[in-house]
């Protein structure tokens, strides 16, 4: 049969029905809130300046500290994973200034719903990075105390926390308090029924709550454009609150976008939707490899918009950083991996028993009975072992 006649035989659309996606012209760029240049220049923005305009040169250190030291820890857990010590991982790599950005604009009473890639976010919100990657070497279910530092544990089920972060939301406008809620989501998960029920119960509700999305271009092999016609940030008109499209790689535009954000849901002006527009250089998690279904070119032209190379460029052209500085953080960086590297493989094997506690409060005759099923399959290794 030739191509030809297969087609024939499918239902043809009239010319008034044909949907096309839209597409850009050659080397058009998205419209984006910046700051700070793929150069490293600094540039203006008469709407978002001001919310960046007290940062002092040690502040702008401290965001290129936060940046390099999250990416050494992000490399040592690839490393670790490869090596057999973690049985997954999900690289940050080439979101950094977009985690660190708006994970620094958070007050300390803020509250933060991650989905399981914020490592940034987690370390601005003062979590330890070993603990994360307990969870991931299968030794605990999360590792930290939520409640401890306003940061919820992983989740991994897409597009869920979004909900979590709306009904909380709607309990600290009840309650009158000042503070707001941030959920983090990438661009495959703006797909999912749960963040689009979540931008309703939000609007509708005025929920004090910023939706973070961190479009990296890729839900695992899937571009952006096989998912949405529009940009991101404008499926919040459609729901009836703003949406801005900001660098994902310019750290001050997105400390800058999420201060703004924030501030408007401290003041009960409800929701707003951030799209963060940056790019995921590294595969979507280790199980993954991204040469089957990228270019090489993309990557490099992404390379080219380095966040942390960015934030130096500026430091040094603005003298507020020298040689000095660059050392000691790159001695620190090595620290850092070192005790990561050390800590995991310290980590002890969690009470097999643990998994049946804590399931129903009461108890259970179902669970009681999985415990003996469980106690009696290990109890034939050490059987196997003597021989029996």
């Amino acid at each position: 049969m030739t191509v030809e006649s297969t087609a024939a035989r499918k239902p043809r659309r009239s010319a008034g029905t044909k949907r096309t996606a839209a597409k850009k012209p050659p080397g058009a760029q998205p419209e984006l809130v910046q700051l700070l240049t793929p150069e490293g220049k600094r540039v203006k923005n008469g709407e978002y300046d001001a919310y960046v305009a007290d940062i002092t040169p040690e502040e702008l250190r401290g965001l290129y500290r936060d940046m390099v030291l999250t990416r050494r820890f992000d490399a040592e857990a690839t490393s670790l994973q490869r090596q057999g010590e973690l049985g997954l991982w999900a690289s940050l790599l080439g979101q950094e200034a977009a985690q660190i950005g708006s994970g620094r604009a958070t007050r300390e009473d803020d509250y933060v719903f991650p989905t399981y890639r914020e490592h940034g976010v987690a370390w601005c919100r003062g979590v330890d990075p070993t603990n994360l990657l307990g969870m991931f070497r299968g030794v605990n279910n999360g590792g930290w105390d939520p409640n401890s530092n306003n940061f919820h544990l992983y989740t991994i089920v897409i597009g869920s926390q979004t909900l979590h972060a709306t009904g909380y939301a709607m309990g600290v406008a009840k309650d009158g308090a000042d503070s707001a809620v941030i959920a983090y989501f990438g661009d495959g998960a703006s797909s999912q029924g749960d963040v689009a029920e979540s931008f309703t119960f939000s609007a509708v509700y005025n929920a004090p709550v910023v939706f973070f999305c961190q479009n990296n271009q890729w839900a695992i092999s899937e571009p952006t454009e096989r998912q949405t016609r529009v940009p991101l940030y404008q499926r919040a008109q459609g729901y009836g609150f703003p949406g801005v499209r900001v660098d994902g790689n310019d750290v001050l535009a997105c400390l800058a976008v999420t201060k703004w954000a924030l501030e408007r849901a401290r003041r009960g002006e409800g929701p707003t939707l951030v799209e963060a527009y940056t790019y995921r250089m590294g595969a979507h998690t280790t199980s993954d490899d991204p040469t089957k279904y990228r270019a090489d070119e993309e990557r490099e032209a992404w390379e080219a918009k380095d966040p942390i190379q960015r934030l130096r460029t500026y430091l040094e052209t603005s003298n507020h950083a020298d040689e000095g500085f660059f050392a000691e953080l790159d001695a620190e960086s090595e620290a850092l991996g070192r005790r990561v590297r050390e800590v995991v493989r310290a980590m002890p094997d969690p009470d097999h028993f643990a998994i049946f506690e804590n399931v129903y409060a009461d108890g259970h005759a179902l669970v009681d009975e999985e415990r003996a099923q469980f106690a009696a399959y290990q109890a034939s290794f050490a059987d196997e072992g003597e021989g029996k």
